[in-house]
């Protein structure tokens, strides 16, 4: 196996290359953070795989958004409860699909 390092731009210019429109630039920030402290935390490295984190990913405006795609939400502690939660500037979230 070859594990190369990637770097912030690295992960958003492999998003943009594959997937534009998917995530915008604050979500994509909040994923490669997320991915390398997962990576740190664990001591395994990370592969990346985009086309797998925009199947497995959503990014929502707000908690609102997210409601009316998951009305058995009632408030963002209960969506922390029920899936990973990347909080976004802006009120937005980046959402682990459940």
């Amino acid at each position: 196996m070859i594990v190369t390092t990637v770097t912030s731009h690295d992960f958003h210019n492999a998003f943009n290359a594959m997937r534009p429109e998917q995530f915008s630039y604050d979500a994509l920030e909040g994923l490669f953070n997320f991915f390398e402290e997962m990576s740190e935390d664990s001591g395994t490295p990370y592969e990346l795989d985009v086309i797998a984190v925009c199947c497995e990913f959503t990014e929502y405006a707000d908690i609102a958004e997210v409601m009316q795609d998951y009305p058995n939400i009632e408030s963002l502690e209960d969506l922390h409860d029920h899936t990973i939660v990347i909080e976004l500037p802006n009120e937005g979230l980046l959402i682990q699909q459940f």
